[in-house]
């Protein structure tokens, strides 16, 4: 798909990126604006919009490839730690509508790091949930 989507021009190579893998399902890149030394995407070759819209065969080959770059990563970078990011739709944060995962090593003390509000649930609701999920997760 070559199109307006930045990360197909990356993985055709019409876009030179700063690449550390490709096989034939994925490529993996340094990310342009690193929030971390090592910082790298990793993105299916064929256009996918995010994880909703991605197949379990899909996803399966494109996560193939994480635990080898994250050892790399750890191992290139010194990194005692990693976060492994992935958001889903503009209300998630993703701004490149092309799923794609983010590999971020981390060290004690970088400064780094995200807080969410955790919450509860009213008496009751988490059941009805689990309820709604499990006739979600049988049709």
């Amino acid at each position: 798909m070559s199109g307006p989507c930045i990360f197909c021009k990356i993985t055709e190579g019409v876009i030179p990126s700063r690449r550390i893998y490709s096989d034939e399902h994925c490529t993996a890149f340094l990310d342009i604006a690193p929030l971390a030394p090592g910082h790298t995407l990793v993105v299916p070759r064929q256009h996918v919009t995010n994880l909703l819209d991605c197949s379990a065969d899909a996803l399966a080959a494109v996560t193939r490839a994480l635990p080898r770059l994250a050892t790399a990563l750890v191992a290139a970078t010194g990194a005692t730690g990693l976060n492994l990011l992935q958001n889903s739709g503009a209300s998630s944060g993703q701004v490149v509508m092309h799923l794609h995962f983010h590999l971020i090593p981390r060290r004690d003390g970088d400064g780094l790091g995200y807080r969410w509000n955790a919450g509860s649930y009213a008496p009751g609701e988490a059941e009805s949930l689990q309820d709604l999920l499990i006739k979600q997760l049988q049709s």
